[in-house]
This record gives C-alpha cells, sequence and structure tokens, in this order.
C-alpha cells in the first residue's frame, strides 16, 4: 500500500511538471487548424470568383450552383448566369433530345436535282416513278431549256445561274460540276416559304419520299446537319472522302446551314478549282464551316455495275432512301425495262414504304433450307443452313466500280454468291401485292425465277418444287421510331407442295433466327 501511494505521489508531481507543455501543444495545433480553415476559405472564395468570371468557360453555370450554394454567394450567382447566357445564344441539344422526333412533313422539304438536257428526255422517266405532284416540292436545275409538256407530272424547271467567273482546272472532270455544286444555294434564293431542309440529288437518283421523311425528322431542322452516306467504292472514298456525302445518293442540308452555305458558298468554290466534282465542293464548303457529315445508310450511291441483286436483298437495317446509276446497273427486276422494274418496285413502296428491302431470315426445319425475304423485292431459299452473319452480308452479285480492282476494294464486307454449287439461291421474285383490309394485312405474292440452277447431287429436297411463295406482313409505318432490328419470318403450314407460306412480323419476346 505504502509503494502505491508513494508510486501515486510520483504521478502527481509529473502531471504538475507537464502540463504547461500541454498548454503549449494544444495552443499550436490550435492555430494550425485555425490557419487551415482560413487557407481553405480563401481557396474556395478564389476559385468560385475565378469561375464567375472565367470568359473562356461557358459551362461554369453547374459549377456555380455548388459552389454559391455552400457560400450562399447568391448575388455572385445571378451574374453568372447573365455571362453564360451571353456565351451561349445558340446552346447545344442536350443529347437526350436526339432520340425524339421532330414534326417535320413532306411540305417542309424541298427537292434540288441536278439535271442534263442531253439525258433529260430519258431521266425524267426516273423522276415521274417517285415524284409526288401537289405533294413534293423541288425544282430541276438545267444547263439549258428543254421542251416541257402539259400535265406531265414533273417538277418545277429552272435554268442555272452563269458558272463562267469560276475556274475550273480538273482535267478529268466536267465544268457542270460548278453548275451541280449551287443547286442549293440558288434553290434557297427562290425564297421558298416554311422549308427546313434541301434535298439534294440527280436526274437518275429515285427516292423512298416516305423514308426521305422519316430519316430527316430524326433531327432538329433548327440546328446545322449534313445528311448523307459515301460511296460503296473503297477506292471511291479514299480518293475523295469518306467524310463527303456522294450526291447521286442524293443527301440533305437543313434550312440554317444552306443559309449559312449560300453566304459563302461562291467564295468557297473559288478556293478549290481543281476539284473534280460537285459534291467534293459540297464538302470542302462544310469542311469550312465546320460541319461534319451525318451518315443515314439509306442514301445509295451504287457506285457498282451488274446486278443489285446482293445489295439490295441483304439492305442494312435502316429505311431505304435512294438509288442512284439507274443507267449503270441491270433492272432491279429481271426481263422488265429499267422504269418498269422502278414502277414494278414502287407498287410494294406505296403498301408500306418503311419496310421496303427490309430482310428477314427464317429456317425450314423439314428442309434444312435456309431462307431470306427482302419485303417487296425478293425471297431466296438456299439448301443447307447458312448462318444469319453470312445471309445478312452481300453476295458479289455486282462489280466494283474499278473494273480492275477485287472484292476487297468494296467499303463494307462482302461474301461469294454461293461457295458450293448445291449453295446457289433459288429466287423469287415479287410478282405482285394487294392489302387486305379486312385482316388488315399485305398478301406478297412471289415467284420463282426459271434460270437454270447447277446440278447438285446433295440428298436433300430441292426448292425447285415450289412455284409461288406468299409472304403475309402488316404494314409497320412506325418501325422506325423504335430501336432498329430485323423483323422475324415464320413457315405457315400449307396444303399445296408447289406453295409456300411466310409470316413477317416484329420478333417475339425470346424469338431469334437459329434452326
Amino acid at each position: 500500500m505504502g509503494g502505491s501511494s508513494s508510486n501515486n505521489n510520483k504521478f502527481e508531481d509529473l502531471d504538475k511538471k507537464s502540463s504547461p507543455i500541454g498548454t503549449q501543444m494544444i495552443g499550436v495545433r490550435a492555430t494550425l487548424t485555425w490557419v487551415f480553415l482560413i487557407m481553405s476559405m480563401l481557396y474556395v472564395l478564389y476559385s468560385s470568383n475565378h469561375l464567375l468570371y472565367s470568359q473562356d468557360c461557358p459551362t461554369t453555370e453547374n459549377h456555380l450552383q455548388t459552389v454559391t450554394a455552400t457560400n450562399n454567394l447568391s448575388k455572385l450567382e445571378e451574374q453568372s448566369k447573365e455571362k453564360v447566357g451571353q456565351h451561349e445564344e445558340n446552346p447545344q441539344v442536350v443529347p437526350s433530345q436526339q432520340s425524339k422526333r421532330f414534326d417535320t412533313e413532306l411540305k417542309h422539304i424541298v427537292f434540288g436535282i441536278a439535271a442534263s438536257s442531253n439525258l433529260w428526255e430519258k431521266r425524267k422517266e426516273y423522276i415521274k416513278v417517285w415524284w409526288r405532284p401537289k405533294e413534293t416540292r423541288g425544282v430541276v436545275w438545267l444547263d439549258k431549256r428543254v421542251r416541257i409538256r402539259r400535265n406531265e407530272g414533273l417538277p418545277e424547271i429552272r435554268i442555272s445561274g452563269d458558272t463562267r467567273g469560276f475556274k475550273y482546272t480538273n482535267r478529268q472532270g466536267q465544268r457542270s460540276a460548278l453548275r451541280i455544286s449551287r443547286v442549293v444555294s440558288e434553290t434557297l434564293r427562290l425564297g421558298l416559304k416554311d422549308v427546313r431542309w434541301f434535298v439534294m440529288g440527280d436526274d437518275d437518283t429515285v427516292f423512298m419520299v416516305d423514308n426521305v421523311l422519316r430519316i430527316l425528322s430524326k433531327y432538329d431542322h433548327t440546328q446545322f446537319y449534313y445528311v448523307g452516306s459515301s460511296s460503296e467504292s473503297h477506292i471511291q472514298n479514299i480518293f475523295f472522302s469518306y467524310g463527303m456525302a456522294f450526291g447521286g445518293g442524293g443527301f440533305a442540308i437543313s434550312y440554317p446551314l444552306a443559309v449559312e452555305l449560300e453566304k459563302m458558298q461562291d467564295r468557297c468554290i473559288q478556293r478549290y478549282p481543281a476539284l473534280y466534282g460537285s459534291d467534293d465542293r459540297m464538302q470542302a464548303c462544310m469542311a469550312e464551316l465546320g460541319v461534319p457529315l451525318t451518315k443515314e445508310t439509306g442514301f445509295h450511291q451504287y457506285d457498282v455495275y451488274g446486278d443489285l441483286l446482293g445489295l439490295l436483298s441483304a439492305h442494312p437495317v435502316s429505311p431505304l432512301v435512294s438509288l442512284h446509276h439507274l443507267d449503270v446497273v441491270e433492272p432491279v427486276f429481271p426481263r422488265m425495262t429499267r422504269v418498269q422494274a422502278l414502277q414494278h418496285l414502287f407498287e410494294s413502296v406505296e403498301l408500306d414504304s418503311a419496310s421496303i428491302m427490309q430482310q428477314s431470315i427464317c429456317y425450314d426445319k423439314d428442309h434444312y433450307w435456309s431462307i431470306s425475304i427482302s419485303w417487296g423485292y425478293v425471297v431466296q431459299i438456299i439448301r443447307g443452313v447458312i448462318s444469319p452473319r453470312e445471309l445478312e452480308t452481300p453476295s458479289r452479285t455486282f462489280l466494283n466500280w474499278y473494273r480492275r480492282a477485287d472484292f476487297t476494294a468494296y467499303a463494307f464486307n462482302t461474301r461469294p454468291v454461293y461457295k458450293h454449287p448445291c449453295e446457289k439461291p433459288f429466287l423469287f421474285y415479287m410478282t405482285t401485292n394487294r392489302y387486305d383490309r379486312d385482316r388488315k394485312k399485305v398478301f406478297g405474292f412471289y415467284t420463282r425465277d426459271k434460270s437454270p440452277a447447277p446440278q447438285c447431287r446433295w440428298k436433300m429436297a430441292s426448292p425447285d418444287s415450289i412455284d409461288t411463295i406468299i409472304v403475309l406482313k402488316r404494314p409497320d409505318p412506325v418501325r422506325w421510331d423504335k430501336s432498329p432490328r430485323r423483323d422475324c419470318c415464320r413457315i405457315l403450314p400449307s396444303q399445296k407442295n408447289a406453295t409456300m407460306y411466310l409470316w413477317v412480323d416484329n420478333c417475339r419476346e425470346g424469338e431469334i433466327n437459329e434452326l
């Protein structure tokens, strides 16, 4: 006990001796804490002041709200909003707005068609196929006057302005490129009212008008947009530009962009006398304006030769907007003239323009057949199981724009028409379509093409026993308001061996293309 009391006395003496030192330590810590707090407050005030009055950052509003909420700087917040407003007179479109559709109508779109007087009598027939008198708006721009007949169902015809004052030094091209490059600007100068979009095309371009409208309705017409697509030829895209909309396939320019283009285009094209065509001059001016190409794969330049079957039967999952080079490629349907084939195609376009050329894939499990439907155009039956990955790849029924180039010179994947003689597709082209109002379905009749098939030694049923395929489908005008997806097809029972029934519709939950 005595030892413990003596120890306690020693601890008390030590505490008494160390208390002044402990007090000094506490004072130092408190001083450092206050210094840190004061420095932090000064840093916050300095940062908020820098954000409020910075001229280089027009998007400080969100940061400012956080700072002022912390420091109760309401007056400074009002001043910052005024500064931000000065720098954001044209605020950017919020990304979420891109998914909504705008109320653009056909009356808001004006077509500018570049034409040649030498080819007018022939190519005006292409325009008649898609033009809608009293519905579509537009102007045909020619190099000189042509004979005009009444009630031909054609757009207004005008003569392009004089371009002799512009330089043109490309030895391989033609000076008409200068005239054609100014079609949009000259159409704007007509002063047409209630215009949101200008769509440029050639006299051998055929537009699916409803799909043009569907595409442009996705975009805000009050912003700068340059909408189109590139060439099928990789060499063409390298020679010109992957960032250029090829004019034959058509492209669209929003009204505000057309206004800015018109102000500077004549000066712009003077700076590029060595360019080849009209569309590369247009893209050069777009580059000076800082507007990139917005790609839509439904615009088709078709820089190819031969049969479009491989391209059209495996069309991308996007609306078919245009066809071009119709004088170069074979008729869309065999054993018809080019104009007759297009008129025949438009029988399907009128019934369901949103679904024209859209591919569906299914399999006949009993016969081990692969079936590919390009709605409104052709049905293909192939012996054996071909994966959807292969079927959605265009088969090379066409030739490259540069005849010496092989399949590696395309700007997309391709595949052989068939790898084995037994895999040659049996083709069933659309012969007629009719709409059943009671069932609210389109009945499409597809007849087998009688071209000879190579000899096949596979021990399996041949599709040559089928003469007619009947495809049932509900029109789907709002399909592009949803996320893009191929339709599914199903084989329906048939009481006739020579007739096959197919049903095309939106895929059900859990439905996939598999055998």
